[in-house]
């Protein structure tokens, strides 16, 4: 059975995903430095522990480098959710998922990121098979959100008492989301 490391950025998206990866040996990896602010990144993190505990699922928790996706994010701070700044917040999190899967000898990894319907899967892609490249490790590049991962997601949630945020997790979505109250 392949080894896979799941990026994971939030526990409503892992449960949307977990059970149609039943034919990998999966470890998590939480590794979200774009969430603002750290009371939203410990909540996250939080029930994303909940859910690998649950599910009995081994969980890796990378550093919390918020400096490194404001530094990344410079001078795209007025680009619009799913654009450019997007781009390079999947870059972030999916390199170092990337460098992690290669020194721990994993097959392959991916990211729960795709379950979001309001996520470019194609950016998410073109990025990781670019990675996967880099670090000569396979990417699953695997679009959960057409597997009903959204739906199931929400379902999941309700019946296990997830919390269930209402942005993305960076400080510029929180900053819209209050923008259009």
């Amino acid at each position: 059975m392949a080894k896979l490391l799941l990026h994971v950025c939030c526990a409503p998206c892992l449960l949307g995903c977990i059970n149609s990866l039943q034919n990998y040996d999966v470890t998590l990896l939480f590794y979200n430095p774009n969430i603002h602010p750290s009371g939203e990144y410990l909540k996250r993190l939080f029930f994303v522990r909940k859910v690998s505990q649950e599910y009995k699922i081994p969980l890796v928790v990378g550093d919390y480098e918020f400096n490194k996706f404001f530094e990344r994010s410079k001078g795209l701070e007025q680009e619009r959710e799913n654009g450019l700044r997007c781009e390079k917040c999947f870059d972030i999190r999916l390199r170092t998922t990337a460098m992690i899967a290669k020194e721990k000898k994993f097959d392959v990894f991916t990211t729960t990121l795709s379950v979001s319907p309001f996520k470019n899967f194609g950016a998410m892609k073109r990025i990781g098979e670019r990675l996967g490249e880099e670090f000569r490790v396979e990417f699953l590049a695997k679009d959960f959100n057409k597997e009903n991962g959204f739906k199931k997601s929400l379902e999941l949630c309700r019946e296990l008492d997830v919390y269930r945020q209402n942005y993305c997790g960076c400080l510029f979505s929180l900053n819209s989301k209050i923008m259009q109250k």
